[in-house]
């Protein structure tokens, strides 16, 4: 049995032609259902002992070269065929762009910073490494303050000046470092925790901060501006300020919505309160402005910040926070139709 497949590998191995016809009725004796192969397989049980692996690894053996030797030659003489004519065939199907998907970080962060736009607010951007002024010290939190232990922080080894920031409100001090008021801007960008990674956690999250300073600013313009955001975001207005406590504002106030008590999942979402918080704001602490050389006499703003992750979350109903950092493609595919 063994002398007969060593017969079928060499007619294979010889084995050559440029008409497709031929070709074809050469894969159909080996690999039709009726083929050699399909033959010589059958007779394994035939064997003996001591031939069954040396046979087996001959019939794949004979199995590859075959198949290999088919689609060979059949792109060898259609190549020939398309060089012979000069030309592409124009009745050929052509071939489908694959769609990807926005990453639904990506999807909720520009839909906040589209509503933001809309009432004035541009977009600024700043380095992910930076240094103690412009991360803490700028923004009221001095050395050995003990609101920087509220911020678990990634910190550079050799040069103990430098970490990853914590929050993009280092962005908005490099901004007002550049520009004087009327100031309006907001600052979407990834920040680091060292925190356990669980299913509401991670180390690295998104945020989106917003800044306004300009003369005259008041906490009803805070109230207001962030109505406005909760109702094209979420299309609700009802919110509640509870008070709360940042360094960097004064008054300070954690911002909730009114998500309902629909459903199952409104239930558990706000733990049977109907009430979701959303984010932080509060008045810009006048230490800020006069560490920016901006005359908090003159001048007033207030400031808001928010995490991307928890809307998208929210919004998408996900239920761990994990899965927008793993690349599942099952998960972010469902997420090619929304823009």
């Amino acid at each position: 049995m063994i002398q007969e497949v060593e017969k079928y590998l060499a007619e294979a191995e010889a084995f050559t032609s440029n008409d497709l016809g031929e070709v074809e009725k050469f894969r159909i004796r080996f690999l039709g259902k009726k083929g050699i192969l399909n033959k010589l397989f059958a007779e394994f049980k035939s064997v003996p002992a001591e031939d069954k692996k040396t046979y087996g690894q001959m019939l794949n053996k004979l199995k590859r070269l075959v198949s290999e030797k088919v689609k060979k030659l059949k792109e060898t003489i259609e190549n020939q065929s398309e060089t012979q004519s000069g030309r592409e065939d124009l009745t050929k199907p052509g071939y489908p762009y694959k769609l990807g998907a926005k990453h639904p970080v990506n999807l909720v962060k520009n839909r906040i910073v589209d509503i933001f736009r809309r009432i004035g607010f541009n977009v600024s951007e700043g380095p992910e490494i930076e240094d103690d002024w412009h991360n803490f010290s700028a923004l009221n939190l001095p050395e050995y303050h003990p609101a920087r232990d509220m911020q678990d922080t990634f910190f550079i080894q050799r040069h103990p000046d430098w970490l990853l920031r914590t929050h993009t409100s280092s962005v908005q001090i490099r901004y007002m470092e550049k520009h004087k008021p009327p100031i309006r801007t907001i600052s979407p960008g990834r920040v680091y925790r060292n925190e356990d990674i669980s299913a509401r956690a991670h180390i690295q999250f998104h945020q989106v901060e917003g800044l306004y300073i300009d003369k005259g600013v008041s906490f009803a313009d805070l109230k207001q501006t962030i109505m406005y955001f909760t109702k094209e975001m979420f299309g609700k207005s009802k919110v509640r300020f509870r008070p709360s406590y940042f360094p960097f504002t004064e008054p300070s106030a954690e911002v909730d919505i009114y998500w309902g008590l629909k459903t199952e999942d409104d239930y558990r979402i706000t733990k049977g309160t109907g009430w979701l918080e959303i984010m932080g704001a509060g008045m810009v602490d006048p230490n800020v402005l006069q560490n920016m050389q901006i005359d908090p006499e003159q001048y007033s703003g207030f400031a808001f910040g928010m995490g991307i992750e928890r809307i998208a979350m929210l919004l998408y109903g996900i239920s761990d926070i994990r899965m927008l950092f793993e690349n599942d493609m099952r998960f972010l595919e469902q997420f090619k139709s929304r823009f």
